[in-house]
């Protein structure tokens, strides 16, 4: 059994972790959830659901200040970490140590332990501040993904673009899913 670490920050985009879970769910996973209070209000603000309804689709459930627990600690074992969405602000932690709350510090973690670290990166425009946190996280091993729409695969609504990042994030995680890749293109002439 694969375990996840997720966390959910108040960036918008809450439904890519609300998907994420959903997904998680179904492969099986063992889900370790951490929700941050401005993602609550996120949440309540872009979506219908709940936080029952999120906390049902998690193994395990922590707030950022529950800072003691298992996935503060490089011994706690899993096979990677999702931010979705990732605020800038959790993003700037990361990359400078400043591991005050649990997403922060297991995300640190994460790093220094080798593992995968993904960051739904939920910020436009960017700033050179903002590049240069990016930059840094990158040249730590983190897989910095904004969720960008691929527009190759001709989406008809916003729940084909959802699918597409999640099914792209679980992809870089290992997990087997099937999902519209890109093909190439024919020969044209112009």
């Amino acid at each position: 059994m694969e375990k996840i670490v997720l966390a959910m920050t108040g960036a918008s985009g809450q439904v890519y972790g609300i998907r994420l879970l959903e997904e998680l769910k179904k492969l099986g996973s063992e889900v370790h959830l951490i929700v941050s209070k401005p993602a609550i209000l996120t949440l309540k603000t872009e979506t219908d659901v709940d936080l029952d309804y999120i906390k049902s689709l998690a193994d395990h459930f922590y707030t950022p200040k529950d800072i003691g627990a298992r996935l503060a600690s490089g011994s706690f074992r899993h096979n990677g970490m999702v931010i979705a969405p990732c605020t800038i602000n959790t993003a700037s932690s990361i990359a400078y140590g400043i591991a005050d709350n649990l997403i922060a510090r297991a995300a640190d973690v994460t790093l220094k332990e080798k593992r995968k670290l993904i960051l739904l990166v939920r910020e436009t425009p960017l700033h050179e501040g903002h590049l240069s946190t990016l930059l840094r996280l990158s040249r730590l091993g983190a897989i910095i993904m904004p969720p960008v729409p691929a527009f190759y695969i001709r989406p008809r609504t916003i729940d084909d673009i959802v699918a597409h990042t999640v099914s792209r994030v679980l992809d870089l995680l290992g997990f087997e899913v099937e999902f519209s890749r890109w093909d190439g293109l024919d020969s044209i002439q112009i």
